[in-house]
């Protein structure tokens, strides 16, 4: 029942307008997981291994632009969406 009401309340501003939203959303809130994970791992692999640590920020760096790079993307086109 919540659900019809929902998708009557979203009928009129469009349905690929909501999912668009929606997408924005779940792009930034996976970003800022997997870079949080990202950090997380790289601070548990640098206490382990001091010596290493040089490279181990270099990688986590790329590795963090790489998922930031494609949360970008993602929200783009979900804005993209709403506005054309």
């Amino acid at each position: 029942m919540l659900l019809s009401i929902i998708l009557q309340a979203l009928a009129g501003a469009g349905l690929a307008k909501a999912g668009a939203s929606i997408g924005a959303g779940i792009a930034a809130i996976g970003a800022g997981i997997g870079i949080g994970r990202i950090g997380g791992s790289a601070m548990e692999a640098m206490g382990r291994q001091p010596e290493a640590t040089g490279e181990i920020r270099n990688n986590m760096i790329v590795a963090a632009a790489l998922v930031e790079g494609v949360a970008f993307l993602a929200i783009i086109v979900c804005i993209l969406a709403l506005f054309i």
